[in-house]
């Protein structure tokens, strides 16, 4: 037995309370290092004739990764508080592994062990509850539909007709979104993510000039308001993105500086390492974002900076109702500015989303202070790595999404943000070298994982692209150019994810098994009811799987409930209980109605 591969501690992503009444609890070890482990358990003050009143639950092994097993239990304590340890066993040993130490018997001194000291509502995390339903859809305002050419900025080219720059415009807007809502009914979207709609000098909106005003191009305030409305009659929520780490080159506090120097009031608001302040198309001597000379990083320390930034936040959702934010660069601002930033928001709009712009585990944003969620890259990643680009085994690829359901608690796993791509990464189609097959198996994972999936405009059509600027072509709306079995496609999973019960986030996941040789994965999607099989080949030549080892329950269960192999959608077919066959990147979806039987 490994005893220094156990790891536990009594907080965050290891024990947490899930609701006002239960809590979950994980310990990490060794992966086959341990053949059971079991919870000791009791409540801190339940003592009869001086001896502490224990219990003891088995736990279930949750998931592995190619270092770690999981083991994870859910504990309703009477009273709400709890002190316990855990019972590692294997072939040749056990042990008793507590707050205190590793034990060869059970400590009989209560302060050896894990306290978890009083279940507190206010304490619990709580994010919005529409979020775990909302199919989100970005779009990069200026490239969406031009609506009204009225609005064309000076040398806006006719749409599509060229390449997309750093520098170009070709005049998408506001009532170009709107004329296509009824689009994004028809496809199942209910959210819609908006890249940076404020006055700004680029096309991409990312160096703020004004955060109180609609960039002109894209409308006016009363045409924002329109387009709210009609989203929201429409069941449409609306997520706006918000650039708090820097601001741009043009914004006036910043332009005072230049013009000032040090006797601008607003030196303060910025990082600026000395005088004078370098001018535009030199090396900046201020802190930026990256090292990009027109976005000066913002001082959120400094109280006016604070406070015009919080008055930004609380306006969008007072003035239009405006149902959340996506921060921008968000792990580069101070905690304490964020969680200021919640309160506010929060005060206005209490089921507000607040979605955090992180690459990296970010737990420390997760604490229910903060943010509701953070941009799911970790799952980005794997999944891309494995169904995109196909440069990681089964295994890996398993292990990689293990390690993201376990780097936060299920009640933010539930609202994460699950992207494939957007304005900063290639398009899917073009990391899937144009396979188109590939990324059908991409979005199947993406609409039947947990959290929050969403689609960056023009995907589900085939839309290709690289990194940017090229992922930010203009949408293409002639039929004719459109993949409409791809958007036939995604339009089904669509529906499957809305109306079956554990297709989404009405059930649980768990990977069943991986296949390294046929380059095949195994997973399931579970309630105490009902539970959805999903086995899937992600590769080029046919395979055949044995029904053995994918199934550990009596195979008359099984029907056969959905098959997508590029041709057939929505076929119901009878399943060859002996073994599996399986097409170049085709997928099958078992039904089986008695879960518990698994």
């Amino acid at each position: 037995m490994i005893k220094e591969a156990i790891y536990h501690r009594p907080k965050d992503n290891f024990a947490y309370a899930y609701d006002a009444n239960t809590l979950h609890i994980t310990l990490q070890t060794k992966k086959n290092d341990m053949d059971a482990v079991s919870l000791v358990f009791g409540d801190p003050y339940d003592w009869k004739n001086e001896q502490w009143q224990t219990a003891s639950r088995n736990m279930i092994k949750s998931g592995s990764t190619s270092l770690h097993d999981y083991w994870f239990i859910d504990v309703k304590p009477e009273f709400h508080r709890l002190r316990y340890g855990f019972k590692c066993t294997n072939d040749s040993e056990t042990c008793f592994y507590t707050e205190g130490g590793i034990f060869s018997s059970l400590p009989e001194e209560i302060a050896n062990y894990f306290c978890f000291p009083y279940v507190n509502p206010i304490d619990v995390f709580h994010a919005p509850s529409w979020v775990k339903d909302t199919l989100w859809y970005q779009i990069f305002p200026e490239r969406f539909e031009n609506g009204d050419p009225n609005l064309n900025p000076e040398g806006t080219l006719p749409w599509g007709s060229h390449q997309p720059t750093p520098t170009n415009f070709f005049g998408g807007d506001f009532q170009g979104v709107i004329d296509r809502l009824d689009y994004l009914v028809e496809l199942g979207i209910n959210g819609i993510y908006f890249t940076p709609i404020f006055k700004a000098y680029s096309n991409h909106k990312y160096d703020t000039i004004d955060y109180m005003e609609i960039d002109p191009q894209f409308g006016d305030k009363e045409t924002f308001r329109r387009l709210v409305q009609e989203c929201h009659k429409r069941g449409i929520r609306i997520m706006l993105d918000a650039v708090f780490n820097h601001s741009g080159y043009y914004f006036p506090p910043f332009q005072d500086v230049l013009k000032k120097q040090e006797q601008s009031e607003y030196k303060n608001w910025f990082h600026l390492w000395d005088f004078p302040t370098s001018p535009e198309g030199s090396q900046p001597n201020y802190d930026t974002f990256g090292f990009v000379p027109s976005m000066p990083k913002l001082n959120t320390e400094n109280p006016h900076v604070k406070d015009y930034l919080l008055k930004v936040a609380k306006y969008w959702v007072e003035e239009f109702d405006i149902d959340g934010w996506r921060l921008d660069v968000a792990n580069e601002v101070d905690h304490a500015f964020w969680r200021e930033f919640r309160q506010a928001v929060k005060s206005v709009k209490p089921d507000a989303y607040i979605l955090g712009e992180i690459w990296h585990d970010s737990m420390p944003w997760l604490q229910g202070d903060q943010f509701d969620a953070v941009m799911n890259y970790p799952f980005t990643n794997g999944a891309i790595d494995f169904f995109a680009k196909e440069e990681i085994k089964a295994s890996e690829f398993m292990s990689s999404i293990t390690k993201v359901l376990h780097m936060y608690p299920a009640n933010v796993n539930e609202v994460s943000f699950n992207l494939l791509d957007s304005h900063d990464t290639p398009r899917i189609l073009t990391l899937a070298n144009a396979e188109r097959e590939r990324v059908k198996l991409l979005y199947l994972f993406q609409m039947s994982f947990v959290g929050t999936p969403c689609i960056y405009y023009g995907d589900e059509i085939g839309m290709a692209g690289g990194h940017d600027p090229g992922c930010r072509g203009c949408m293409e709306w002639d039929e004719q150019n459109q993949d409409r079995e791809m958007l036939q496609y995604v339009h089904m999973l669509i529906n499957l994810r809305k109306n079956n019960p554990v297709f989404g986030n009405g059930g649980k996941f768990r990977f069943i098994f991986s296949d390294d040789e046929q380059n095949c994965i195994a997973y399931e999607k579970f309630n105490s009811e009902h539970s959805l099989i999903f086995i899937i080949n992600n590769s080029e030549s046919a395979k055949v799987l044995s029904s053995k080892q994918v199934f550990s329950t009596n195979y008359e269960q099984l029907t056969e409930w959905t098959i997508a192999d590029g041709s057939t959608l929505n076929k119901k077919m009878k399943a060859n209980l002996s073994q599996i066959e399986l097409q170049r990147y085709e997928f099958r979806i078992f039904e089986l109605k008695q879960a518990n039987k698994l």
